[in-house]
């Protein structure tokens, strides 16, 4: 992972097709992610640097960086981390960034950031508190320790785990799901459960009428 790499997703992301409904992240070999490139933490000479605190625009870089992460959260699509090998730090946040993640059973977790002097902040933090709660996620960050696919199961990080030979297969066979269901209610029903978790019970039975009212309306719009 490297800033390029960052703003390159980002672009992915803004120029996605609106008929693309699903998004499959996978690295390309043995592993899904190993995290940021830590020659740029060492200050080693290359053609990339990092934000650094001592720049004006420090605040905007990372959030530029952050633009990688923050479009696979988008109710028009489904996204889909297909994890084998290592996803670390970056990698891992990379993984939490999508709706779902399938795991084959080599696959090892870990949220390094801390263990390195920093913090995560490629928008992982959220989604490992809401998966997991607040004490275990205290627990990943600031030990920094390795989490097994057996363990990302029980602890709701991931959807399926399978073996390596078959996760093609696997995300195949989601993917296929997930285009199954109507297009409309995908995006809308996807955006209502997203609101959910911030709504007490009465604030999101009113998002419910307000979601099927525009979603209903929207159709009765489009008949000739």
């Amino acid at each position: 992972m490297t800033p390029a790499v960052w703003h390159g997703l980002a672009e992915v992301g803004a120029n996605l097709p609106p008929e693309v409904r699903v998004v499959v992240v996978r690295g390309e070999g043995p592993s899904f992610c190993a995290g940021i490139d830590l020659n740029l933490l060492a200050g080693a000479k290359n053609d990339e640097t990092v934000a650094s605190p001592s720049d004006p625009d420090f605040d905007q870089q990372v959030a530029s960086y952050q633009a990688g992460y923050l479009w696979l959260r988008e109710p028009s699509i489904v996204s889909i981390a297909a994890v084998q090998g290592h996803a670390i730090g970056a990698g891992f946040q990379l993984a939490l960034a999508c709706d779902l993640r399938i795991l084959t059973d080599d696959a090892k977790l870990s949220m390094k950031e801390p263990a390195l002097g920093l913090v995560p902040d490629l928008t992982g933090t959220k989604p490992l508190v809401d998966i997991v709660g607040l004490p275990r996620a205290i627990e990943l960050c600031l030990t920094a320790r390795t989490v097994t696919a057996a363990e990302a199961l029980l602890l709701r990080l991931a959807e399926l785990v399978v073996p390596a030979a078959e996760l093609d297969d696997a995300v195949e066979d989601l993917v296929a799901a997930l285009l199954a269901v109507d297009p409309a209610a995908a995006r809308a029903t996807k955006a209502l459960l997203q609101q959910a978790p911030a709504n007490t019970l009465a604030e999101q039975a009113a998002a419910e009428r307000r979601s099927q009212a525009e979603l209903l309306g929207s159709r009765l719009t489009l008949r000739p």
